[in-house]
């Protein structure tokens, strides 16, 4: 895998991290793909299934559903979103996903955006 100069280690190594899940997990459309992106901006959610190669639908914590229920706090975003992807899932009739923590550790925001989906009735 090739690295541009402007990336960092940290960043090199959880892409190398996120091929090596990518490579066991794959959606489909009874039960697709939750991935997270944790950015600069904000979080961000995306259901995908890769076998049709489309998305189903995604949410940031900066998208009008999320925002004006947040107040500055990662965890606390992260929850909120958690839950309007979860509540976003249930209309569309998905009750299963396989998670895709994009090569990031399970704890912190990503603990609590799993958790917060968990709670709104979707089985990771």
């Amino acid at each position: 895998m090739k690295f541009s100069r402007d990336m960092n280690k940290r960043t090199e190594k959880r892409i190398i991290r996120h091929s090596r899940v990518r490579k066991k997990i794959n959606g489909y459309a009874e039960k697709p793909r939750l991935n997270v992106f944790r950015g600069t901006r904000g979080l961000f959610a995306q259901v995908i299934d890769d076998e049709a190669g489309k998305t189903m639908l995604g949410l940031a914590t900066y998208s009008k559903e999320v925002k004006e229920q947040i107040k500055n706090n990662n965890k606390e975003a992260a929850k909120k979103l958690g839950e309007a992807i979860g509540k976003k899932c249930l209309e569309k009739g998905i009750k299963e996903v396989v998670f895709d923590r994009g090569g990031y550790k399970f704890h912190g925001v990503i603990k609590e955006f799993a958790d917060a989906v968990r709670a709104s009735g979707i089985k990771l």
